[in-house]
C-alpha cells in the first residue's frame, strides 16, 4: 500500500495572520489519515509543555515588548524542543508531520519585518538546527489589511496581531521574498474559498511527492 512505503515528509504552512493556513492543516490531516498515513499536527511556537509555555510568554502578553533579539531565542529554544522531541522521531518512525508555522516565520518576522537581518536569524538556525528545514513549505498569500480584518474578529489580539499595519506589510514582503528565492515553497491564495485551497494543495502534493488524496 502507498501509506506504508511513501517516505514520511515534513510540511509547514507559511503566511501572514488570517490567512487560512490552520484550517488548511486540518483538512490535510484528515486527508492523509483517510489514506491510511500516519500523521501528526502541530503548531510553532508550541507542541511540547516547554514550548507552549515559551509560547505563552512570548504571544499572549503584548505588554511585555519583547525586542526582536529577545523573540528568536525564545523561538528557538521552543523550536529545538519541538523538532528533537516531536518532529524527527516523528519523521524516523515514518509519520508525516503537519505544522503550522516554523522557521521561516522567523525569518520573516523577526529577520525581514524587525530589520534583524535574514543571515542573523540563519546563523541561530545553523547553530541550534543545522540544516534541517521541511521537505514541503505552503505559503498563503493574502494581503495583510484582509488577513488582519479576519484575525481579529475571530479572538483577542495575540502580541503579533497587536502590531501595526505598516508591520504586517513587511511580513508580507518577506514571505513574498521567501517564497521567490525557495523553490521548496509553494503559494496557495488566500483569497481562494477553502475548498479551492485545498484543491490547490492536494494538486501540488501530487505534483511533488505524487501522492494522491
Amino acid at each position: 500500500m502507498l501509506a506504508v512505503t511513501q517516505k514520511a515528509k515534513f510540511i509547514t504552512f507559511e503566511g501572514g495572520e488570517g490567512a487560512g493556513k490552520t484550517t488548511q492543516i486540518q483538512l490535510l490531516e484528515t486527508a492523509l489519515k483517510n489514506k491510511g498515513y500516519h500523521v501528526i499536527k502541530t503548531r510553532e511556537p508550541g507542541g511540547t509543555t516547554g514550548a507552549e509555555l515559551l509560547r505563552a510568554a512570548l504571544k499572549d502578553h503584548p505588554e511585555t515588548h519583547w525586542d526582536a533579539v529577545s523573540q528568536v531565542l525564545i523561538l528557538y529554544a521552543a523550536r529545538r524542543d519541538l523538532v528533537e522531541k516531536v518532529i524527527k522521531p516523528a519523521l524516523a518512525r515514518n509519520i508525516w508531520v503537519l505544522c503550522d508555522r516554523f522557521a521561516d516565520s522567523t525569518f520573516v518576522y523577526q529577520g525581514y519585518a524587525q530589520n534583524l537581518g535574514i543571515e542573523f536569524v540563519q546563523s541561530i538556525h545553523t547553530a541550534t538546527l543545522k540544516n534541517f528545514q521541511p521537505d514541503l513549505t505552503f505559503f498563503f498569500d493574502l494581503p495583510p489589511k484582509e488577513g488582519l480584518h479576519r484575525a481579529r474578529k475571530r479572538s483577542q489580539q495575540d502580541f503579533f496581531e497587536s502590531m501595526t499595519l505598516d508591520f504586517h506589510e513587511k511580513v508580507y514582503e518577506g514571505y513574498k521574498v521567501l517564497a521567490h528565492q525557495n523553490p521548496r515553497f509553494f503559494t496557495v491564495s488566500g483569497k481562494l474559498a477553502p475548498p479551492h485551497m485545498t484543491q490547490v494543495i492536494f494538486k501540488a502534493l501530487q505534483e511533488k511527492f505524487s501522492l494522491s488524496l
